[in-house]
């Protein structure tokens, strides 16, 4: 896609006065400032519960196969001291 230079941008900036008149641009622009910050903010903020979600059941799944493997090694030593 091209550069758009200055003479292309005034045409463009020509038709959307047309197209919306003076004084629903402002408004325009507005609303969209606003929708975009309100945007971030929820994506912000799903962003952060997914950090502190709980952990997924396969997470939970491996922790838990971890800490048996460590409870029969352990009894697997304390078998052995006691023989």
């Amino acid at each position: 896609m091209a550069d758009l230079g200055p003479s292309e941008l005034i045409i463009i900036a020509v038709v959307l006065v047309l197209l919306f008149g003076a004084k629903k641009l402002p408004d325009a622009a507005r609303s969209v400032g606003r929708s975009l910050r309100i945007f971030r903010s929820e994506m912000t903020a799903a962003h952060q519960e997914a950090e502190s979600a709980p952990p997924s059941t396969e997470d939970q799944a491996r922790q838990l196969e971890e800490r048996a493997a460590q409870l029969r090694a352990q009894a697997a030593a304390q078998r052995e001291q006691h023989t």
